[in-house]
């Protein structure tokens, strides 16, 4: 399959990449392109952004959880109908899961891809030396095809003049734009990360004019020609012949998972989604914050990773949607529920010295101090439990900065040991009660691909009184 695309990477985290990328896939949109967003990486804020801009379902690409064949075939898959793919990389090009390999990184997603590479330099304080800095790039792993250059941060158009000429002087590559310093192309950031697209979405009428400015920033200030140009270059990607996405199963699961989205809890991958829908699963959607109860007919719960420390007293004051989900627990539904989510499912939740009373399904507290904790996990499943059976590994990621303060410790069950990373306690995580599996880890369904055939089983044998309660 032929696929026009390009890797916007950067120098260092904060170069500026997403507030290209997201300029960029709405500008190639007004153009009248199908744009098709990716993100390096396990980051959900980036991705929801550029599919606020974009109109399609961004998607992540990891080498560390995916193998070059699953990397390949999201992007083949994902860009049926799109005219272009951009590529938002993750932190600095090169920087991935250890310092004396490629794997987790950048680099090597633009390797397996066979992609050409735009790389961010943020040039703030710096010219002459941005042209060594390009060429340290480029010789660092000639396997990578830099491409061209954005330099980002410009003063003024001396600087921007001066940067330009020394990377073209002394490189043979060539400056494909230069983005000046302004404060109004800012989104608002918080303590892990960008606000959320859900969120800005909600905040319509303040956030469209920052989403506009950086739009109309990239159109005056990026060559979009010789961008398009450069995407055109790449070769064709083949198919590979053993597909996650292609499921075989016997008849219709005939089961309703209910997924909680809104402002709260929105950290979903696309692709569990649609790997729940492939094995049968039909996917409803509803608020912990606004609805009163739970969708009709449902057979399982997922409730994500999101921000439930910043709406704790919107979920505190939803009493209805609280004895909901617990009277759905305690009919012995399936529940499965990723760190915000744990969350919610705690009996109370302490953020900036207030105390709120959430959900009570696990026994236990939620507190939130200054550590964060930010790792790739992996994990064996130690005990059988609603997504898999005592044996099974996983690769995942943890991402938070709160920890769970349990009741009765010694009688909590967990289902995963973990080989790699923290979990709630000494190592551990996944809490098992009942039909619910609560934990910190985040696992992609592409990636664990026992996550969705299990998950759907679990709600259509709770559906039929087939699960054990």
């Amino acid at each position: 399959m032929k696929i026009p695309r390009v890797l916007i990477a950067g120098d260092r985290s904060s170069a500026g990449k997403t507030t290209i990328c997201i300029g960029l896939l709405s500008a190639l949109r007004a153009r009248g392109l199908e744009v098709q967003g990716f993100k390096v990486g396990l980051d959900y804020i980036d991705p929801g952004f550029h599919t606020l801009v974009s109109g399609r379902s961004s998607r992540n690409l990891d080498g560390f959880l995916m193998s070059p064949d699953l990397v390949k075939e999201i992007v083949i898959r994902s860009c049926r109908g799109a005219d272009i793919a951009v590529i938002e990389g993750v932190r600095g090009l090169y920087e991935g899961l250890n310092y004396d390999d490629e794997v987790g990184s950048t680099a090597q997603i633009a390797k397996i891809l066979d992609c050409p590479v735009i790389l961010v330099i943020d040039a703030s304080s710096i010219t002459r030396s941005v042209a060594a800095l390009v060429n340290g790039y480029v010789q660092f792993d000639p396997e990578v095809q830099i491409a061209g250059i954005i330099l980002n941060n410009i003063g003024s158009e001396r600087h921007g003049e001066k940067a330009q000429k020394a990377v073209e002087k002394y490189s043979a590559l060539q400056v494909l734009g230069k983005i000046p310093r302004r404060a109004d192309l800012g989104i608002l950031m918080r303590h892990l990360g960008l606000i959320t697209a859900v969120e800005c979405k909600n905040r319509w009428n303040e956030y469209t004019v920052v989403l506009d400015n950086i739009k109309n920033t990239i159109e005056q200030h990026l060559d979009l020609n010789a961008v398009c140009e450069l995407a055109r270059s790449a070769p064709a990607l083949e198919m590979p012949g053993s597909r996650v996405f292609e499921v075989e199963r016997s008849g219709a699961a005939n089961v309703r998972i209910a997924v909680a989205f809104d402002e709260a809890f929105n950290f979903y991958y696309p692709d569990t989604l649609d790997l729940l829908a492939l094995h049968g699963a039909e996917i409803v959607y509803f608020s912990l914050i606004r609805d009163k109860k739970l969708p009709e007919g449902v057979d399982a719960l997922y409730i994500g990773g999101g921000f439930p420390e910043l709406y704790a007293a919107e979920l505190a004051s939803n009493a209805s949607m609280l004895k909901a989900v617990k009277d759905f627990y305690d009919g012995f539904g399936v529940i499965y529920a990723e760190c915000g989510g744990l969350m919610y499912l705690m009996e109370d939740l302490e953020y900036r010295g207030t105390r709120f009373e959430l959900c009570g399904v696990l026994k236990g507290s939620v507190r939130f101090g200054e550590k964060r904790v930010v790792n790739y996990v992996e994990g064996v499943i130690q005990k059988d439990c609603i997504l898999g059976k005592e044996g099974s590994r996983f690769k995942g990621h943890e991402f938070h900065h709160s920890d769970i303060l349990l009741e009765g410790l010694a009688q909590v069950e967990f289902a995963y040991k973990m080989l790699r990373g923290v979990g709630i306690k000494d190592g551990r995580d996944g809490i098992i009660s009942k039909n619910c599996l609560a934990s910190f880890a985040h696992l992609h369904a592409a990636s664990y691909t026992a996550f969705a055939e299990n998950l759907v089983e679990s709600a259509r044998k709770s559906r039929s009184g087939s699960l054990p309660s």
